[in-house]
């Protein structure tokens, strides 16, 4: 922890402490009334409406959007008729409620308040919205990310503003120490008093930043009941001391710092109100004794809603109404029959149990209100780009940062996770109650081969013994629970066969176990603790799938705590700390501070423009800034028709693209790179050092530095097919043949095999190759056909095992491979060329480079396939100088020696085995790129560039030579610089 975050943190908790120390803060919409003009307003108003309207006024029906257009009228005529203050707004959709609130509002003679019980989001009622974490899940974050409360806090205002919402009742100020809770559970904070009112609090000041009224609930406390207060009137059979102690400290807390709203529940409470079946929503004694004159709340004090049967079993409408206001309410909330509780009022009022003035100074209070969301210069909802405006990348990424930092480990055997050494693994994902593969199971693909299995409940027995079969073959199972309902009515969605299969899972001692649903529902999974480890993400979003998914690999670490008590085994503020490797982390622009929109529609005019032109059939882009990637998109098709038997499906993200030429920085280069670590190369070393047969060639003298930067004299390239054809087409004797044989094993295409010792002749023919002339910069293939042929004498390994088992087993990229046809379908891999002069055949699945086709598809310099997913690690891992995933792969000092100029005094642009940027821009580069930057690009349409002074980690693939290699277009448009250039342009300009 640094001294400044510590000095930070510091003052944010003296901030705290000294707002709930100090003496109690006025609601901010009593204390600051816009100008003079909103107060003549107010008076204005209320000079105008009549006794029964000033009732009116302290009435909040429902509203519903998603119901027919006779229920919109006949609410439309209740507010004109009756005048009610406010609607309350319960299910529907965004653009509904919009037009719905809209007609109510010109329906009204005073403008309505408009509130809404949002307690995560507008998506709580409305369709196309966003839906944050429950409160439960807030419960888990450590004090320094409690800031992301306010964060979400004020960014649901404005999204409510948006809306024409005025009032949103939360937060929950519950605290949760009942685990048999019906009706709060998840919704509160936890069951700790202290955390539940500075988060609560931290979600207030969120919200009344942006000017939204809000309403505490569920006042006096509703945290210790085991009754629905929906369905039943709850006992809460404490004692004053106890109450003060726990359930009404949230509530004092809260109210100190300026809360503006409170509402209150429908609960018994024989210590405050000795009445039998007294809700405290009719009590005088609860409302008006306690929370207004011994608290000293000044604000709005709404009912928690008037047709809930915690209320309506005792006392019917009309007469509830009557009892609330005579309790000290100021605003009712749902009333069923409006005329009726008006009339009840005027009742009470003409008897004496409240009078005109309490009326008046409520109605005032209310005005005063609407006056400070804006009411008294009214103005429609927009509609236009209502939807859009709602679903902000700022709210994706604050859900992020909420769902990451909740995240709780409770149980971590022998520091297992993050997962480490990817290379001894052989995994498994299971996923329970899900038939189909879960956003869990596709995140954790993305970091090495996991195969995956999906268990459902309903399954048939012999399935599952099959599954069970097979589950043997692994040493590492990543288990998810996926529960549908989070309620403990529903047992939280906990089937008995599925708590069964977790025993079963967890009893393999090779488990980790990640349950997506209520905290409480370990108590329902007896044997959970005998699982290696334990991943509580408390609820079931695509947020936690993903995330859980990459805190399992070590993209970021654990930080959450458990906020309940839910057995002896996890008890509250349980938390195992996990440390970040390192690995990908998959997220969004606006993370790393750019506009997802901006980059999005720069890197799609490009790519879509090069489509247009036909310069590829289709790509793979993927872009990463510090680590972080943000941008993962595939475009086009694999082909542009079926003339050569493939059709053009759309390319997928997982898609084995032909490397070309990156294979060399991508299999060569760090296998030198690695041999220099080693002390088993030297770059200063001649050739004949390494290849003694070249000890009496031209090259035997040459320095490896001068070849790793083209400037040895090296021949460009050999076309070494030509040299098997002899005038009339045919193939000369002993180097290719129609049928396989032992003679001609090695397979070029499927119908043309390679006399087995053809090889060294081309080893032989680049010994014995001329040299140029002079010695300049002349990029050379040559070299990199020797490299395996080094690394075998050096190690004694075989090339691809070396490559392999150094990098790409524990990097966990997986898909990168030489020939790709020996482990996976044909419909996985892109197609390139259609060779018309050699192979006289489509190439799909094998190498598109002729000379390291006639090697076996192995060479140094062409040949390797694989994902953009993949390539990234690989990339990612030279950008953190050799470091990934926790292992140090190669050392800084020898990423730093290859990735920098050599000559540059003599305008040599090459690092070692790296392409760097010229010192003018030709092309070859982004135009932005720094002169620490490097990478390199392949024939067949693919690059990668990395540049340490900007975090930036990029791959491109596609098969631009598809169906011909003429196609230069892709080159011409500098497609794939300016798609990386874009990245450049959304690091400068910002969010």
């Amino acid at each position: 922890m640094t001294l400044r975050f510590q000095r930070w943190l510091a003052v944010c908790l003296l901030t705290v402490s000294t707002t709930v120390l100090n003496a109690q803060v006025t609601p901010s919409f009593l204390r600051t009334i816009p100008n003079d003009k909103a107060q003549r307003w107010v008076d204005s108003v209320f000079n105008a409406l009549t006794p029964d309207e000033r009732i009116a006024q302290l009435i909040m029906v429902a509203g519903y959007s998603n119901r027919s257009r006779a229920y919109e009228d006949s609410l439309t005529m209740l507010v004109h008729d009756y005048k009610v203050g406010g609607v309350v707004f319960f299910q529907g959709g965004p653009v509904r409620q919009a037009k719905l609130n809209n007609r109510l509002q010109a329906m009204s003679q005073v403008p309505l308040l408009i509130a809404i019980d949002g307690e995560w989001g507008l998506a709580m009622r409305l369709d196309s919205t966003v839906r944050y974490p429950y409160q439960m899940t807030l419960g888990a974050l450590p004090a320094n990310r409690e800031n992301l409360i306010y964060q979400m806090g004020a960014d649901m205002a404005r999204q409510c503003r948006r809306m024409g919402i005025h009032v949103n009742f939360a937060p929950v100020a519950d605290v949760n120490n009942n685990p048999n809770n019906p009706v709060i559970n998840f919704r509160s904070f936890g069951e700790n008093k202290y955390e539940v009112a500075r988060k609560a609090l931290q979600y207030m000041r969120g919200m009344q930043s942006e000017g939204l009224l809000t309403s505490l609930k569920h006042f006096p406390g509703h945290g210790d009941t085991g009754t629905d207060s929906h369905y039943d009137l709850p006992l809460i059979n404490k004692s004053r001391q106890q109450l003060d102690t726990l359930e009404l400290y949230p509530f004092r807390e809260l109210i100190n710092a300026g809360a503006s709203g409170v509402m209150v529940a429908h609960l018994s409470v024989p210590a405050l109100d000795p009445t039998p079946n007294r809700p405290s929503t009719l009590s005088p004694n609860i409302v008006s004794n306690l929370l207004k004159n011994e608290l000293g709340f000044q604000g709005l004090v709404f009912s928690d809603a008037m047709n809930m049967k915690g209320l309506t079993k005792y006392f019917p409408s009309g007469q509830a109404d009557r009892y609330g206001l005579e309790a000290g309410m100021d605003v009712l909330e749902f009333t069923e029959n409006v005329p009726l509780a008006i009339a009840e009022v005027r009742k009470a009022i003409a008897e004496g149990r409240i009078t005109q003035e309490s009326i008046d100074t409520r109605c005032r209070k209310m005005l005063q209100a609407k006056a400070y969301a804006g009411l008294n210069q009214y103005k429609p909802v927009v509609l236009d780009n209502l939807v859009r405006d709602l679903n902000q990348p700022f709210s994706e990424l604050v859900n992020r940062q909420l769902t990451e930092n909740s995240i709780t480990v409770l149980k971590n055997d022998g520091n297992l996770l993050p997962l480490q050494q990817l290379d001894t693994l052989r995994i498994a994902s299971v996923s329970l109650e899900a038939a189909t593969p879960t956003a869990f199971q596709q995140m954790l693909g993305n970091y090495t081969q996991v195969d995956h299995f999906n268990i459902t409940s309903g399954m048939a027995d012999t399935t599952l013994t099959r599954i069970r079969e097979q589950l043997k073959n692994y040493n590492l199972l990543l288990v998810g629970v996926h529960l549908n309902n989070i309620r403990p009515g529903a047992r939280y969605g906990m089937q008995l066969k599925t708590a069964a299969l977790v025993a079963e899972l967890a009893a393999t001692g090779k488990a980790v176990m990640t349950v997506f649903g209520n905290p409480y529902v370990l108590d329902k999974l007896p044997g959970i603790e005998q699982a290696r480890a334990v991943v509580m993400p408390y609820q079931l979003t695509n947020f936690t799938e993903e995330l859980s998914a990459q805190l399992i690999f070590g993209a970021f670490g654990a930080v959450g705590h458990l906020p309940v008590t839910v057995n002896k085994q996890f008890t509250y503020g349980q938390s195992i700390p996990t440390p970040s490797l390192g690995r990908l982390k998959y997220t969004i622009p606006e993370e790393v501070g750019i506009s997802s929109a901006y980059l999005t529609a720069r890197v799609d005019s490009i790519v879509n423009y090069a489509l247009q032109q036909k310069a590829m059939p289709g790509c793979v882009v993927q872009m990463a800034k510090d680590g972080k990637v943000i941008l993962r998109k595939a475009y086009g098709s694999i082909t542009y028709d079926n003339t050569y038997g493939v059709a053009p499906r759309p390319v997928r993200l997982d898609d084995l693209f032909d490397m070309a030429s990156v294979t060399k920085i991508s299999t060569s280069t760090p296998a030198l790179m690695k041999l220099v670590d080693m002390g088993k190369f030297n770059v200063d070393a001649t050739m004949a050092e390494y290849m003694p047969g070249y000890a009496k060639s031209n090259k035997a003298d040459i320095v490896w530095r001068d070849v790793l930067t083209h400037q040895a004299r090296l021949k460009a390239w050999i076309p070494f097919w030509r040299e098997t054809v002899n005038p009339d087409g045919t193939f000369k004797p002993k180097t290719l043949d129609d049928e396989k044989s032992r003679r001609y094993p090695i397979a070029v295409t499927d119908s043309l095999f390679e006399y087995r010792k053809y090889p060294e002749h081309i080893y032989d023919e680049i010994r014995d190759s001329p040299l140029n002339a002079k010695k300049e910069y002349i990029y050379s293939d040559l070299s990199f056909y020797l490299y395996p042929k080094i690394v075998k004498r050096q190690t004694g390994i075989d090339f691809e095992d070396f490559i392999k088992d150094t990098f790409y087993r524990p990097l966990g990229a997986t898909t990168l491979t030489f020939n790709p046809r020996r482990f996976y379908a044909l419909d996985r891999i892109v197609p390139t060329e259609y060779d018309s002069l050699f192979r006289k055949s489509l190439i799909w699945g094998r190498v598109h480079d002729e000379g390291a086709a006639m090697l076996d598809g192995l060479s140094g310099h062409a040949g390797l396939f694989g994902s953009a997913n993949d390539l990234m690690k690989l990339v990612e891992m030279y950008r953190r100088k050799g470091n990934y995933g926790g292992e140090q792969f190669l050392s800084a000092d020898v990423v730093t020696q290859f990735t920098r100029y050599q000559f540059p005094e003599q305008g040599s642009r090459r690092g070692l085995g790296f392409d760097k940027p010229t010192f003018r821009f030709s092309g070859n580069a982004p135009r932005s790129a720094s002169p620490s930057s490097y990478g390199h690009s392949g024939f067949t349409g693919t690059f990668t560039w990395i540049d340490p002074d900007y975090g930036i980690s990029y791959v491109f693939l596609s098969n631009r030579v598809y169906p011909t290699r003429n196609n230069n277009k892709i080159s011409e448009l500098n497609v794939r610089t300016n798609v990386v250039e874009a990245l450049y342009q959304g690091i400068k300009r910002g969010i």
